[in-house]
């Protein structure tokens, strides 16, 4: 491996910052949006989900002792 030079890599480092596209603020904003839209509908999804699954145990339970 080959050793580099403390200014060396800052060097590097400025070089390929300078490549980074970096996202304009309403693309953040859509992003971000985007981010709680899909994370409000993965909770209606998974408290959907576990409704069901607690019916069914609790049909099974009930059938079980009576």
């Amino acid at each position: 491996m080959a050793k580099t030079s403390p200014g060396q890599f800052v060097r590097e480092v400025k070089q390929e910052v300078s490549k980074v596209t970096w996202p304009t603020r309403k693309e953040t904003t859509v992003t971000t949006m985007m981010v709680f839209v899909m994370v409000f509908l993965a909770a209606i999804f998974f408290f959907v989900v576990d409704w069901i699954l607690s019916q069914g145990v609790r049909l099974v339970l009930l059938g079980l002792g009576g």
